[in-house]
């Protein structure tokens, strides 16, 4: 079948193309033995929380770090602050039969020095940091680009489920988190606003979701795998709007 032209790439199409298995699903929702937020749960595997209200964050700590991206995705770039090796890449830690947690440190991380603390504020174990750059999109390509996240491959049951803390870091009224419960569930589908500073904590390997911004400026967010425990639990506590 010829590559799709983006016109036509829009969650209808999508869901034939799910039908008839030309665009397969690679992951899906699964339940496991890992520990679960309760709190989190109970609020639908969303929460938007306060806005962070420590140290500003100067626009150098995310202007001057290193950006690389995924083929599939040539508008989104991501600058890891940490990776499972310390090196500036986007490989899943389960390439290093590692879960994504106990991240390292990358080079980039000592151009964000705000930014580390922050993640390290948490107070919980975690994984995968990455700075996101993300160019305009509309909401039919934002719909289209649904999708879960691979947070657990290679976590062993016996430790928590990792899920994904969000912090905007560029102010627009536009910019939101898409979630959804199900792919094509639109009645169901809640848009998490982000304006500058707003946390967000999502269990992005259950629901469906995806980035929306409408404006002509570029949008930064911090993005980190964090497990699921009793330190994030106390975070989000304390955290809660």
């Amino acid at each position: 079948m010829p590559p799709l032209i983006d016109k036509l790439k829009n969650e209808y199409t999508k869901q034939i193309l799910r039908a008839t298995g030309v665009r397969k699903v690679t992951l899906q929702q699964r339940k496991t033995a890992h520990y679960r937020m309760p709190i989190l749960e109970q609020a639908g595997g969303w929460m938007r929380l306060q806005k962070y209200e420590g140290p500003k964050i100067p626009d150098s700590e995310w202007e001057s770090l290193t950006y690389t991206t995924y083929a599939s995705d040539p508008t989104t770039y991501f600058a890891p602050i940490t990776s499972a090796t310390g090196e500036i890449e986007l490989k899943g830690f389960w390439q290093y039969g590692k879960a994504d947690l106990d991240g390292v440190w990358t080079e980039n991380a000592g151009k964000c020095p705000t930014i580390c603390r922050w993640v390290e504020s948490i107070g919980a174990r975690f994984g995968r940091v990455q700075l996101l750059r993300m160019k305009a999109n509309s909401m039919r390509e934002c719909r289209w680009g649904l999708h879960l996240d691979n947070n657990n491959q290679g976590n062993p049951e016996n430790q928590g489920w990792v899920v994904r803390v969000w912090l905007e870091l560029t102010d627009d009224p536009s910019s939101a988190l898409v979630v959804r419960p199900t792919e094509f569930d639109r009645k169901g589908e809640v848009k998490i606003e982000l304006p500058k500073y707003q946390q967000a904590v999502v269990d992005s390997e259950f629901l469906w979701h995806g980035g929306h911004h409408a404006s002509d400026h570029v949008r930064y967010a911090v993005i980190a795998s964090v497990e699921s425990g009793p330190a994030l639990e106390r975070w989000i506590e304390a955290q809660r709007a």
